[in-house]
């Protein structure tokens, strides 16, 4: 499948191909990120910079990617020419006790595209994904940054309703949503 959007393409990416999420610039600032506290999403201080990928990190979100595929997942691309900008993934596996989920497990913008919606190009995209694969609900496990998590807030997604305890047990800072793929997004900044 190949679409453009203001000469950017989204496609979807063969497992050859998914290295190129090292090319992505996920350097960004922040000041603010959330927690549950007493069950409730809260704000707190948190500066920190983040320059990009840790290696081992990136080794890691490679290899799942690649996983995601040959399990029949998907992965999307977002390219401007020969330049990756955006990249996000849905796996075909689904979760929940009513297997009412499937989870995306990336979406990435590089930092110079932000603001182009190209978030929630491939947030739309990962949403049509896992309702073809029959899920009800995309699960997001968020970096708590106040950015991150407010976009995705902003497009419609809340709290999980079940929290998946593996992935609860893998990010348990992460902010664990979900998000109705039967919603039409409302239009936001991505």
């Amino acid at each position: 499948m190949m679409l453009t959007q203001d000469a950017l393409l989204f496609r979807e990416l063969e497992s050859e191909e998914v290295i190129r999420l090292g090319e992505i610039d996920r350097s960004e600032t922040f000041w603010e990120s959330y927690r549950y506290r007493d069950g409730i999403l809260q704000l707190a201080p948190d500066y920190q910079e983040v320059t990009g990928f840790d290696e081992q990190e990136l080794q890691d979100m490679i290899s799942r990617q690649k996983e995601i595929i040959r399990t029949g997942g998907r992965v999307i691309g977002c390219f401007d020419g020969t330049l990756i900008a955006g990249m996000a993934s849905v796996e075909r596996q689904r979760r929940g006790s009513r297997q009412q989920y499937c989870k995306m497990d990336i979406l990435y913008v590089s930092r110079t595209y932000r603001g182009r919606h190209i978030a929630l190009q491939l947030l739309d995209r990962t949403r049509k994904i896992a309702a073809g694969f029959g899920a009800q609900h995309l699960y997001i496990s968020a970096t708590p940054t106040r950015r991150t998590v407010d976009f995705y807030i902003s497009q419609g997604a809340r709290p999980a309703t079940e929290p998946d305890p593996e992935l609860v047990q893998l990010e348990p800072l992460d902010i664990h949503l979900e998000l109705d793929v039967s919603l039409l997004l409302p239009a936001g900044k991505g």
